[in-house]
């Protein structure tokens, strides 16, 4: 399913024009965050290795190596943010058995 980075509603169209914007929260779709090779590990932030560097990863941009992410929603992790799974994850470090 491919989904909004910052609401989770589904994302019907295949490939976002720059100017296109989630129908819920309005935010832009064609980012980096909505990008399938955004990982915050690598240089750059992206996986791809041509992608040049983008500032505002929540802004639109003229990246020609975009491709919309896939996520899953209710699968590992069930739809949680990742803050919201590191918490939970750390959370359990404490729990007593």
């Amino acid at each position: 399913m491919r989904a909004c980075h910052r609401c989770g509603q589904e994302i019907l169209a295949a490939k976002p024009q720059r100017t296109d914007s989630c129908p819920a929260c309005h935010s832009d779709l064609k980012c980096c965050l909505n990008c399938r090779f955004f990982d915050r590990a690598v240089n750059n932030q992206c996986a791809e290795p041509q992608a040049e560097w983008c500032p505002d990863k929540e802004k639109a941009n003229f990246c020609e190596f975009f491709e919309l992410r896939e996520t899953t929603i209710g699968g590992p992790g069930g739809g949680r943010s990742d803050k919201e799974r590191a918490k939970a994850t750390f959370d359990s470090l404490f729990k007593k058995p």
